[in-house]
């Protein structure tokens, strides 16, 4: 009896601590969704649902987001799914966009690379372009911030109405 007893109090105190409620991002279970999203048209993408669910892709994805990577989100602070590296075309060329551990490298089609990085503890959002160091960003507490110009220094108040900035 006292071997039954320890053994529930063992598996139930390891599920308290595995699985904390903690809702999570679901970024895997998101980034099949998205997929199907850009598939196709919309008979594509509802044929391509009904299928993922027949299969189950949905569910397999939910389930490891909930077991496994929420928890590790929750303990960490940090996705192992979300990172992720894009493509974007915009007015000016084509830019590759990776996620680093502290920010992201924007590089553009002639190689030239721009690394955004966020100190944690400066709490400063800093952009690195030809070796120089410029911080542009600085979260001084819940509800302001600084934002640096090339001459000036702003303040803004977040929990400002429209007339007050």
């Amino acid at each position: 009896m006292k071997k039954a007893t320890l053994k529930v109090s063992a598996i139930f105190l390891s599920c308290a601590i595995l699985f904390s409620s903690c809702i999570g991002s679901f970024a895997l279970t998101n980034k099949v969704k998205d997929w199907n999203m850009n598939i196709g048209g919309k008979f594509v993408n509802e044929l391509v649902f009904i299928c993922f669910h027949i299969i189950p892709v949905y569910e397999i994805t939910q389930l490891a987001d909930i077991l496994v990577i929420n928890s590790i989100e929750f303990w960490t602070d940090s996705n192992p799914v979300a990172f992720e590296n894009q493509l974007i075309e915009g007015q000016h060329g084509k830019f590759y966009i990776s996620s680093t551990e502290n920010g992201y490298n924007i590089t553009n089609e002639a190689g030239k690379v721009i690394e955004l990085r966020f100190s944690k503890k400066n709490k400063t959002w800093s952009a690195k372009v030809d070796g120089q160091k410029i911080d542009f960003l600085t979260f001084v507490d819940e509800n302001h911030v600084k934002v640096y110009g090339s001459d000036n220094l702003i303040e803004i108040n977040t929990n400002a109405n429209k007339e007050e900035l």
